[in-house]
């Protein structure tokens, strides 16, 4: 194990890895809520090109992101393994964010080829910085609790800039915009770009990484994989993932259409603040990211009490309830609205921490079980797993606005605003419902986590980069 003046990580350095989320929220948070909306309604694609773009794009992701975690493990630099590439790709990934929005003059073929080079370059980009940042987490610390504690920064600031974004887009894409959505956006995406690239780039410089692979382990593909497939709980993790990441993307894609078309959101000023206008849409999902954050809070007194796999089961069931009773508020009641989502979204607040900690568990047990220290693949895993989810999630909702009748910037029909509601409410709860499920086969529970930590807690597992 480390040693006593290393086994507790310093407050600066759980700021610097949650920074790094923080990074990748600003672009991650803005495609979940606004760009399915971005590509139909501005841009001008159709919903169904849009949903097909999605999932084929997710197919060079099959490739890319267990490339890359193996990469990762076997990159060796005065830097560590992971944190490199924190400080090599994150001007890539600035750049190819924004251009996603850069919105040139082409024709309605050449704005779909546009679209789908630019979304594969920035995936590219994520895989590349996103993986080595999330396998960071599992050697950190090779202590549970420590990683829970940098899980929950990591997320603090993953929801801090989850919360600028669905506060601040709409009212400064106006404000800097002057009306023109599409400068609006690309002004926006401009000024997030710059500020993830600056965050990575602390994360890069405030972090270390201090579990090295056993010395004796091999450079071995086909073992790496083979070690990967036998990981029990890695395998229902990433189950879930896909499952649970669905369900998010399909209720995130849907939240634009269903405040503009079924609550009837014109961009009326619902309040006036700081020199900006504040629509019912913005004011719904900045309180919502707030009562997530309160919910984070409550992670630390959580896992000392409750296993992760209990908390993950409850928590989950808590806001699938509250996802499927959204069906039954009538469009009039927009402050039951926001009430029930601030209830859902306290009850929600813990898991992302949660469920990252569990990862890194996962990648101990790994190494207990079969030798080798895969930590790379396994968060590149779940890296795709979650991609995958988003991509399955985003193309369900293109498909389902094509489905029932939707027409962008149109009245609707009966018909289509029940897709919208639909989309926004129990397609959303069922997905997540399924990932709940998924939990009931985890079976790592803390007393073997216990075990592992100090039957790994040897001398030739120990590493020390700067």
């Amino acid at each position: 194990m480390m040693s006593s003046n290393t086994a507790k990580l310093s407050f600066t350095e759980k700021v610097g890895y949650g920074l790094g989320d923080g990074a990748s929220n600003f672009f991650f948070q803005t495609f979940n809520v606004f760009l399915l909306y971005y590509y139909t309604d501005i841009f001008g694609l159709s919903p169904a090109a849009v949903g097909t773009m999605f999932l084929i794009t997710k197919l060079i992701d099959v490739v890319t992101d267990p490339v890359m975690g193996m990469v990762a493990d076997r990159t060796n630099t005065r830097w560590g393994k992971f944190r490199p590439y924190l400080l090599w790709m994150a001007l890539p990934y600035g750049i190819c964010g924004y251009a996603m929005f850069a919105n040139p003059e082409l024709t309605e073929s050449g704005k779909l080829i546009y679209a789908y080079i630019t979304y594969t370059l920035m995936m590219l980009a994520y895989t590349a910085i996103n993986v080595p940042y999330s396998a960071l987490m599992g050697v950190i610390s090779p202590v549970s609790i420590e990683r829970t504690k940098v899980s929950s920064y990591r997320f603090f600031f993953a929801f801090s800039a989850g919360w600028l974004i669905v506060t601040f887009v709409r009212p400064l894409k106006d404000a800097l915009g002057g009306g023109d959505e599409v400068l609006g956006f690309q002004l926006v995406m401009a000024i997030f770009a710059v500020l993830s690239v600056a965050f990575f780039w602390i994360c890069f410089a405030t972090t270390k990484e201090r579990v090295a692979p056993p010395v004796k382990q091999s450079t071995n593909v086909k073992a790496d994989l083979a070690a990967l497939l036998s990981n029990g709980p890695w395998l229902v993790l990433f189950i879930a993932g896909i499952l649970t990441l669905m369900s998010i993307a399909v209720r995130a894609g849907g939240t634009m259409y269903y405040f503009k078309y079924f609550i009837g959101d014109d961009g009326a000023v619902l309040f006036h603040l700081l020199g900006l206008d504040f629509d019912r849409t913005s004011v719904f999902m900045s309180l919502g990211t707030i009562a997530m954050l309160f919910g984070l809070l409550f992670t630390k007194w959580l896992v000392t009490r409750y296993e992760k796999r209990t908390l993950m089961i409850a928590l989950s069931l808590g806001n699938v309830a509250a996802s499927i009773g959204f069906f039954f508020i009538p469009p009039d009641m927009y402050w039951t609205m926001v009430l029930v989502n601030c209830l859902g979204s306290i009850i929600n607040g813990p898991t992302p921490a949660i469920v990252w900690a569990m990862y890194a568990d996962s990648a101990d047990y790994g190494e207990w079980k079969t030798g080798r220290r895969t930590t790379g693949l396994v968060f590149s895993g779940i890296q795709f797993a979650h991609k995958m989810g988003l991509a399955v999630g985003a193309g369900l909702s293109g498909y389902i606005l094509a489905w029932y009748g939707f027409v962008a910037n149109e009245a609707q029909t009966e018909s289509a605003m029940m897709g919208i509601r639909l989309m926004f409410t129990i397609f959303p709860g069922v997905l997540a419902m399924l990932g709940t499920l998924a939990f009931l086969f985890y079976r790592l529970d803390q007393n073997t986590i216990s075990r592992i930590e100090s039957e790994l807690g040897s001398s030739d597992r120990e590493g020390a980069t700067a």
